[in-house]
C-alpha cells in the first residue's frame, strides 16, 4: 500500500513565506542583467542609475515667438509699442529651439505683430520668460533612479533623456510549471475528455499570473502521477535554472499525491499545509537552493495557492513591491460561516447599490473556477473568526477598479437564462455596464429588497388565490407602500416544465409521474419550488414521496445538468434550459418572470440601460429566439391583476392557474 503523504500542521501563509525567504539565498539566486534602457519597463534596477547628460542641454525656447535680451524690451508699455528689427533685437524661434546667443527671454507669437518689418510689442520681458533652461528637467551626473527601482513608462523616457541607454537590472524571476495526473489531459491537444478525465487548465492561469507579477512562465506537458516520471521533470526545471517551479497537483493526502515524496527526495520540505481555505495542501520546499511549490490540484485552491505563497516570494525575489489592493467596507447579503483556525478567502460579487458597497458570497467549491471569473473582490474571515451573520459589514479586497462598482447592477432573485442574454447585451453598450447576479431564489430576492441589497430581483411568483403574479408576494412581504416603493417590469412569459432525458425512458409527463423517477429540486425559496409545490398539492401527491425531494439545486442550468448526467431522471425547470441541453420537457405552466425594481432607482443610469434594452425589438426577437419564451409583455411595467396578459400558451404549454 503506497504511504500517504498526511500534513498534520498548517501553518499561516506568512509564516510559510517567511521560512522560505529564511532558507533562499537570495543574492545568489539572482543575478544582474544589462538590457537596453528601451526594453526596461517593468523591470527592477539592481544599481543606482546617474545622468550622462543635462535635460534640456542648452537653454531653449519654450514657445512659439520670438527670443531677445529681456533689458532691449524693458521700454515697451501698452500704448507705447516698442518695435524689434529681426536678425538684430529679435530672433523668430520655435517651441524646443535652442536660444541665439545673448538672449535670455522669449516672447510668444500671440503677444507680438508685424510693422514695417519690424516686430511690434506692448509689454516688456522678464529674463528666463518662457525659456527652458539647461538642466531645468535633468543635470548631468545626479540621482536619475535609486537601486531596485521597478522601472516604469515614463521612468524609460526618463532614462533616455538623461542619455542613458541601457541599464543594470536585476534578472526576470523563471518560473517552470509542471502540470501533474494520471486524470488529466493536455489542453494543447484541444481533447475530448472522458468520464474521469480533466482538462489541464491551472498550468495557464499560473503562468498568466506569472506574467503579470512580472516573471516568464514555462510549462511543459502533464507528466502522469509516476515518483520517478515527477522527479525527472522537477530535475530538468532545476537543470535549466528556473528559480521557481510549480508543480500542479499530487500535493494533497491521496493515495497518488507524490509530491512531498518528490521533493523530500531532491530537496528540504519547509511547509505542508497552510492555514487558509482554499489551499490547505500547498508545499514549500527548497531544492539545490531554488524555491520548488506545490499547488493543489483544484483551480482556486492553486490561485490562492500563488496569491498567498508564490506571488510574495517572487516579488522578494525580484526586489518588486507588493502591490497591495484596495480594501473598502461592503454589507454582505447573507451570512457566511467559517470553521475556526483557518482563514477563508470568500469571492464575492460586488457592485455599489445607493450608497452602500454590497457584496454577494460565491459558491466556494475549490474546484469552481467561475467562483473568481464572477468576482469583483474578495473576503477575508480570520482564522480565529467563525464566520459573519446575515448583512454584516466587512472590508473586502477589490479586484476590480472601484469605478467598476458605479457601473454595475446587482440583481439578487430568481435564476432564469435570459440574465446571461442580458449581461451580455448591457457590456456590449456603448457605455457599458456589468449585471452581477446571485441566484437566491424569488423569496431571497423578496429579502434583498426588503433590506435595500439590490437594483433588481427577478422572481416568478404565482398567487393561486388572485390569479396574478408577484404583487400579491410584494403586498405580503415588503413594508411601507410596495405599490408605490416598487415597479415591476416585465421580463418575458415563460415555460415550467418537466426536463427528463431525450426520448423520456419513463415516460413523466406531469407532477403525477414524480413518485417513479429520482427528482433534482430548486432551493427553497426559488419561484419554481414554490410552482412545484402548489402542482404537488394540487395533484395530491405527499412531498416525502418524491425520491430526491430534499436534494437542490441553485440554477435551471444546473437541474437540466444533473438529468443529462443521469444524476437524477427528471427536475423541473424552463424550457430554456432543456433546449440548451437537449433534453425532452414535459411542460407543467406558464409564468411571468418580472424584474422587481426600487422605484428610486427607476432614473439611475444602469437601471435606465436596462430598460432600454427591454424595449429594444432586436432583444425582444432574441427573447423569442431562445425558445420557450412570449415577449409579448417584455418592457411591460405590470399592475396588480394583469396576470399573464395576453400571453396564450404554446407549444403545449399550459396556462398557469
Amino acid at each position: 500500500m503506497t504511504k500517504r503523504s498526511i500534513y498534520l500542521e498548517t501553518i499561516p501563509p506568512a509564516e510559510a513565506v517567511a521560512r522560505a525567504r529564511a532558507a533562499l539565498q537570495r543574492e545568489e539566486l539572482v543575478r544582474e542583467e544589462r538590457v537596453p534602457a528601451q526594453d526596461a519597463c517593468g523591470r527592477v534596477l539592481a544599481h543606482a542609475v546617474h545622468a550622462r547628460r543635462s535635460s534640456p542641454c542648452a537653454h531653449s525656447a519654450a514657445m512659439d515667438g520670438y527670443a531677445v535680451r529681456a533689458a532691449d524690451t524693458f521700454a515697451a508699455r501698452e500704448g507705447r509699442p516698442l518695435l524689434l528689427a529681426p536678425g538684430r533685437t529679435c530672433f523668430a524661434v520655435n517651441t524646443g529651439n535652442p536660444l541665439p546667443e545673448g538672449c535670455d527671454a522669449v516672447i510668444m507669437i500671440e503677444h507680438t505683430s508685424l510693422e514695417d518689418g519690424n516686430v511690434r510689442i506692448e509689454a516688456p520681458a522678464y529674463p528666463w520668460q518662457h525659456v527652458r533652461r539647461i538642466g531645468e528637467d535633468i543635470v548631468a551626473t545626479e540621482l536619475l533612479f535609486p537601486r531596485n527601482r521597478l522601472l516604469r513608462p515614463w521612468d524609460v523616457a526618463a532614462l533616455l533623456s538623461g542619455g542613458i541607454w541601457d541599464v543594470p537590472v536585476w534578472e526576470q524571476i523563471r518560473v517552470g510549471i509542471i502540470p501533474t495526473g494520471d486524470e488529466v489531459v493536455d489542453f494543447a491537444e484541444r481533447p475530448e475528455p472522458r468520464p474521469g478525465q480533466v482538462v489541464e487548465s491551472n498550468s495557464q492561469m499560473l503562468a498568466a499570473l506569472c506574467r503579470e507579477a512580472g516573471c516568464t512562465a514555462s510549462r511543459v506537458p502533464p507528466v502522469p502521477d509516476d515518483p520517478e516520471a515527477l522527479g525527472r521533470a522537477l530535475r530538468a526545471s532545476l537543470d535549466a535554472g528556473r528559480h521557481i517551479t510549480i508543480m500542479c497537483a499530487g500535493s494533497s493526502a491521496g493515495s497518488r499525491d507524490y509530491t512531498r515524496s518528490v521533493l523530500e527526495r531532491e530537496g528540504r520540505v519547509l511547509a505542508h499545509g497552510i492555514a487558509a481555505m482554499p489551499g490547505k495542501p500547498s508545499i514549500l520546499a527548497v531544492c539545490r537552493g531554488r524555491l520548488v511549490v506545490g499547488a493543489p490540484g483544484y483551480p482556486v485552491s492553486a490561485l490562492v495557492c500563488f496569491s498567498e505563497l508564490v506571488a510574495p516570494l517572487a516579488a522578494w525575489l525580484a526586489r518588486r513591491p507588493v502591490e497591495t489592493p484596495l480594501s473598502l467596507p461592503a454589507e454582505l447579503t447573507r451570512a457566511v460561516p467559517s470553521r475556526l483556525g483557518m482563514e477563508e478567502h470568500i469571492r464575492l460579487a460586488a457592485g455599489r447599490v445607493g450608497e452602500r458597497v454590497v457584496a454577494m458570497p460565491l459558491n466556494q467549491g475549490a474546484g469552481n473556477i467561475t467562483s473568481v471569473t464572477r468576482a469583483q473582490a474578495v473576503l477575508r474571515i480570520p482564522a480565529r473568526s467563525e464566520g459573519l451573520p446575515d448583512h454584516a459589514t466587512a472590508d473586502v479586497e477589490l479586484m476590480v477598479p472601484e469605478a467598476d462598482l458605479d457601473r454595475t447592477i446587482v440583481c439578487i432573485g430568481s435564476h432564469d437564462n435570459l440574465l446571461d442574454l442580458m449581461a451580455d447585451e448591457l457590456m456590449g453598450l456603448p457605455e457599458p455596464f456589468r449585471l452581477a447576479s446571485a441566484h437566491a431564489g424569488s423569496m431571497g430576492g423578496l429579502t434583498a429588497l426588503r433590506n435595500g441589497s439590490c437594483h433588481m430581483s427577478g422572481m416568478h411568483l404565482f398567487d393561486p388565490e388572485s390569479g396574478d403574479f408577484n404583487t400579491p408576494f410584494l403586498l405580503a412581504f415588503l413594508p411601507g407602500d410596495p405599490l408605490r416603493d416598487y415597479t415591476l417590469i416585465n421580463l418575458a412569459i415563460r415555460r415550467q416544465g418537466l426536463m427528463t432525458l431525450p426520448g423520456n425512458p419513463l415516460g413523466i409527463r406531469s407532477v403525477a409521474d414524480l413518485t417513479r423517477a429520482r427528482f433534482i429540486n430548486r432551493q427553497r425559496g426559488a419561484g419554481t419550488r414554490v410552482l412545484l409545490d402548489w402542482k404537488l398539492k394540487e395533484a395530491g401527491i405527499n412531498p416525502a414521496d418524491v425520491r430526491g425531494y430534499e436534494k437542490e439545486e441553485f440554477t435551471h442550468m444546473a437541474v437540466a445538468a444533473n438529468v443529462l448526467s443521469g444524476a437524477a431522471d427528471c427536475g423541473m425547470g424552463i424550457y430554456a434550459a432543456a433546449r440548451a441541453l437537449g433534453l425532452d420537457f414535459a411542460p407543467v405552466a406558464l409564468e411571468r418572470y418580472d424584474l422587481a425594481v426600487p422605484t428610486r432607482f427607476l432614473n439611475d443610469p444602469r437601471i435606465l440601460a436596462v430598460r432600454s434594452l427591454l424595449d429594444d425589438p432586436a432583444f425582444k426577437q432574441r427573447i423569442g429566439e431562445q425558445g420557450g419564451y412570449d415577449a409579448s409583455l417584455t418592457g411591460r411595467i405590470m399592475r396588480p391583476g394583469m396576470g399573464l396578459g395576453p400571453a396564450q400558451p404554446a407549444d403545449g404549454g399550459k396556462r398557469q392557474g
